[in-house]
């Protein structure tokens, strides 16, 4: 059986929108860790401070990784390959504590952003 993609440009704009999607998330969760931070007591500062400046910075590179593959750069290959098998993992842990809520859609996205990210084969 051979499985038909989309073309070329079409996997690109659907690799980049979904890495987008993916960098707001992670930051819109470093911003309510942020918010949650200051406005409840706080065991360990800098384990949250550690957790918010990793969210803000993944979720920066997962934009500029949906902005390599918009302008059509081979850049954000690996860190969209990294962060989504990561978040398969995240998402493997979640179903194995009855997170369904989140794990189901968090392995949905991740799959379907690495099998585009891996079926896009840089001609340069």
């Amino acid at each position: 059986m051979k499985i038909h993609f989309p073309s070329m440009e079409r996997r690109r704009a659907i690799v980049a929108a979904l890495l987008t999607l993916e960098g707001l998330i992670v930051i819109a969760l470093g911003i309510f860790l942020l918010i949650k931070g200051l406005t409840s007591h706080i065991e360990s500062i800098s384990a949250l401070l550690g957790v918010i400046v990793f969210a803000f910075l993944g979720g920066a590179g997962l934009l500029i990784a949906g902005k390599g593959f918009r302008s059509a750069k081979n850049y954000g290959r690996a860190p969209s390959v990294l962060a989504n098998l990561i978040a398969l993992g995240v998402a493997y842990f979640q179903m194995g504590a009855h997170f369904w809520a989140s794990a189901i859609p968090l392995a949905l996205l991740a799959f379907i952003t690495l099998v585009f990210t891996l079926t896009i084969i840089p001609t340069t």
